[in-house]
């Protein structure tokens, strides 16, 4: 890709709704500073990592188009020895009925429900395929 790469703007489509919507993306790597510097000179990302688990992260605000559009997320570390991966979350009333439902209908849970932070709580579960989708609650 060239540095002066801009994505497309989408067309809004008329009609339909989403249902629960993705809130939030994830990159897990072993490489943290490599991760992070390569995200954010590829999409222009202002990448946040002040906080006691250096996770980068990637707020909507000042990161996209006037249209308002797209999700903020995240670039952290894994353990060592683990490979990495890329998930995104999507927004549930409630974790465990989520995770419940993902397993009765082929896929199998990871993890969660588990508190991560003050008034937010997550889960994953690999769809039938074996990819990994992340499920959050947010008190806010």
């Amino acid at each position: 890709m060239h540095a002066d790469y801009e994505a497309p703007v989408l067309p809004a489509r008329k009609g339909g709704s989403m249902g629960q919507p993705v809130v939030h993306f994830e990159i897990i790597g072993k490489d943290l500073e490599r991760l992070r510097s390569y995200y954010s000179e590829l999409f222009g990302w202002e990448i946040d990592a002040d906080n006691p688990m250096s996770y980068g992260m990637v707020q909507r605000e000042g990161n996209l188009s006037a249209e308002g559009i797209g999700i903020g997320g995240g670039i952290g570390a894994g353990p060592e020895g683990y490979e990495g991966h890329v998930t995104f979350y999507v927004e549930v009333p409630d974790v465990e009925a989520a995770l419940a439902q993902a397993e009765s209908l082929g896929g199998s849970r990871v993890m969660g429900p588990m508190k991560v932070m003050e008034g937010v709580e997550i889960g994953l579960f690999n769809d039938p395929e074996g990819h990994q989708v992340g499920v959050v609650k947010s008190a806010s």
